[in-house]
């Protein structure tokens, strides 16, 4: 036998010109679930406003249990145990719980504490913010390789315009976006075709001359860095302004015109001096890599500064929140980003070059070094404008790494296996770029952000550490470029 348990009887409310109900009638029975269906405009989506407190100027009863209720208030509808999820998704509290999830939730915050519950959805936050960073690697780190193999043997020019095209439709696929899982397959599946700019590079070292190699692949990096300074600046500029799925379109319609632009280009292969192999299997690429330790070194330490430079990276905009406020948060997140390439774009080219002089290795334990004592006071900071200093001051540092780094790598391995070579520093750098954002946000979550700085800076420092004894172990491997 079924009771009612909830009822509505009589309900009439007016509004100006309109008359929304008209002596309306509704109850619910003890285990059933009841619809309420009718046209647009009928007035459903208004009857359980008026059950849920949102509107309290009607007439008629509302009683539960039998016994009678007076609801003119959302508190009032809740004291009585009546919760309510709207059909707006961007009205819901959560948008990606299910609607079980949603009416439980307050019960969770008031079980847990209303402080508890704000730490409890920041870590939240911060979780799946690494989380949808680091995910695009994952793909990235198993395709590298395979798409330098491919360059190697059909030219880099191809596989640039495959990956331009790809990235942009991922991203404007993006743009369109309902859930955190539907990010993240999008964000997994744009990582197969991500390395634009690292295919880039490989495309750039192998038709420049090696004794130039540094200063023409810090050029290079100076044009990625400038694309880095004004992006995030125009990134948060359109985010407030228009949105986030109108800046993933116009994200997406300047790499599909990148993509265009390679098109135009010329690819001149470096002849293959005589005698020299054309082409090498995956065996000997391996075997050229174990011989040369300070080469194995500097591949490994590719992780290891990605891992300590993206380990910030996904949360920065949650510490600028925390330092500034949540006004035009995106705005100033570009700042604090933006800041990093201007460091880069100043100092870039000249690190290329200064290392083309006096030897790669060597350039590249300063930068380490430097780049883990410049990150340190991070940790400390209380106002974005410090903030900003640092990370403009480890742009400064951290820009030489990468081109430094590619020199290094063009200058000892042969020709026709440095996109291979390169595919696997790239894999690396996916590896730590993987990691980082995880460890970023498992740190900040856990022990707040101060602790990411300081674990950055000792891996910046231990990746210093560790190329210097190589250097010091294996003294017949550094070459001078000079």
């Amino acid at each position: 036998m079924t009771t009612t348990t909830l009822e509505m009887k009589n309900i009439s409310i007016e509004f100006p010109g309109v008359k929304a109900l008209n002596q309306v009638h509704f109850s619910t029975e003890t285990g059933k679930i009841q619809a309420l269906i009718g046209a647009n405009g009928a007035g459903k989506s208004t009857l359980m406003k008026v059950l849920s407190g949102a509107y309290d100027h009607y007439t008629g009863e509302i009683s539960l249990g039998g016994q009678s209720l007076k609801i003119r208030s959302p508190k009032n509808a809740q004291d009585a145990g009546i919760q309510i999820v709207y059909q707006e998704v961007d009205t819901a509290l959560i948008p990606y719980l299910t609607v079980a999830e949603n009416i439980m939730l307050l019960d969770t915050v008031h079980s847990m504490g209303r402080k508890q519950w704000v730490k409890w959805k920041e870590k939240y936050v911060q979780h799946w913010s690494g989380v949808t960073f680091g995910i695009t690697f994952v793909s990235a780190f198993l395709f590298s390789p395979i798409w330098g193999k491919i360059g190697d043997r059909y030219g880099r020019k191809k596989i640039l315009i495959i990956s331009g095209v790809g990235m942009a439709a991922s991203i404007f696929l993006i743009s369109f976006v309902h859930s955190v899982w539907h990010l993240l397959l999008l964000r997994f599946f744009m990582g197969f075709f991500s390395g634009f700019i690292p295919m880039s590079q490989a495309f750039i070292s192998t038709q420049t001359p090696k004794q130039i190699a540094g200063r023409v692949l810090g050029t290079l990096q100076t044009g990625s860095i400038t694309g880095s300074l004004l992006g995030p600046m125009l990134g948060g500029i359109l985010a407030d302004s228009l949105g986030y799925a109108t800046t993933f379109k116009w994200t997406s319609i300047s790499i599909f015109i990148s993509a265009i632009l390679v098109i135009a280009t010329k690819e001149f292969r470096v002849e293959i001096k005589q005698g020299a192999k054309a082409h090498y299997s995956s065996k000997e690429v391996f075997k050229h890599i174990l011989r040369n330790p300070v080469l194995l070194t500097v591949l490994f330490i590719s992780a290891l500064v990605q891992i300590a430079h993206f380990s910030i990276q996904p949360i920065l905009s949650l510490f600028v929140s925390e330092l500034h406020g949540k006004t035009n948060v995106a705005f100033y997140s570009g700042i604090a980003f933006s800041a990093a390439g201007l460091g880069n774009l100043m100092m870039s080219r000249k690190w290329g070059k200064i290392a083309d002089k006096y030897g790669y290795i060597k350039i590249l334990v300063i930068l380490l070094f430097l780049a883990g004592i410049v990150y340190l006071p991070g940790a400390a900071v209380t106002s974005l404008w410090q903030l900003v200093i640092i990370r403009f001051a480890l742009g400064v540092t951290i820009g030489g790494i990468i081109p430094v780094r590619i020199a290094y790598i063009r200058q000892e391995a042969p020709i026709a296996m440095q996109g291979e070579v390169l595919g696997y520093n790239n894999s690396l750098r996916f590896l730590g770029n993987i990691i980082g954002p995880m460890l970023g946000g498992f740190l900040s979550g856990y022990f707040g952000f101060s602790a990411v700085f300081i674990s950055t800076s000792a891996l910046l420092i231990i990746s210093g550490v560790i190329l210097l004894v190589s250097m010091q172990r294996n003294p017949k491997l550094i070459k001078h470029t000079a």
